[in-house]
């Protein structure tokens, strides 16, 4: 049965013109969860990611470090939500996140307006959304046959939603998940005949110990 391994991209640039750059750090970490999947030696791996730069940029990281074929081209449904855009259409009440706004208060802030999204179901918000990477999941499982793996790199709402759909998880599962994903953390996903079933989530043993430097959450 093929294994999925779904990794969350490496750190992001925070706080500058363009988020969607991978830091220096988000470099090392891609790197770094690259050594990880090549120990683990997965069956002729498939790597595809999302179409954002920072998706982009990690996949092929890891895949030159694990020394894995190249990339597919990159599916749209693998693509993070628009933070931005959730803080501006569902704010706090009596705050706004300001310009030099720390990642604590965003990620407190992005928390509410998460909830909020979840909550509208808006025919082409969350629903749409929370069902797009289930949907390209099993279709990638489908072509890839009993003897293959894949390594889908993505984004930690994307991961959240996938892990909160499998395991039936409510609005406040999928906040919770999210806020707890690390970049580059592996969540492994195993299809059988019977779907998709969730064997780890977040595991990020590979930016602990001597590594713990890596280790980051946004």
């Amino acid at each position: 049965m093929p294994l999925i391994c779904l990794v969350r991209h490496g750190q992001a640039s925070f706080g500058a013109d363009d988020y969607d750059v991978l830091s220096d750090l988000g470099r090392e970490q891609a790197r770094c969860v690259g050594e990880e999947l090549r120990r683990r030696e997965l069956r002729d791996p498939l790597v595809v990611s999302g179409t954002l730069r920072r998706q982009r940029d990690t996949a092929a990281l890891l895949t030159e470090t694990a020394g894995f074929g190249p990339v597919a081209g990159p599916d749209p449904r693998f693509d993070e939500y628009d933070h931005l855009d959730l803080l501006e259409r569902y704010p706090a009440e009596g705050e706004q996140p300001s310009g030099d706004s720390g990642s604590r208060q965003v990620q407190r802030l992005l928390d509410g307006a998460l909830r909020s999204w979840i909550a509208a179901g808006d025919a082409d918000g969350w629903p749409a959304f929370s069902t797009g990477a289930p949907t390209a999941l099993r279709e990638l499982a489908t072509g890839l046959g009993s003897g293959r793996d894949a390594v889908v790199v993505s984004s930690g709402g994307v991961i959240a939603a996938v892990v909160a759909g499998l395991l039936g998880a409510p609005a406040d599962g999928v906040v919770a998940l999210n806020r707890a994903a690390v970049n580059v953390g592996v969540t492994s996903v195993l299809a059988g005949g019977s779907g998709l079933s969730l064997l780890a989530f977040n595991d990020h043993a590979h930016v602990t110990g001597d590594r713990r430097h890596l280790l980051s959450y946004r």
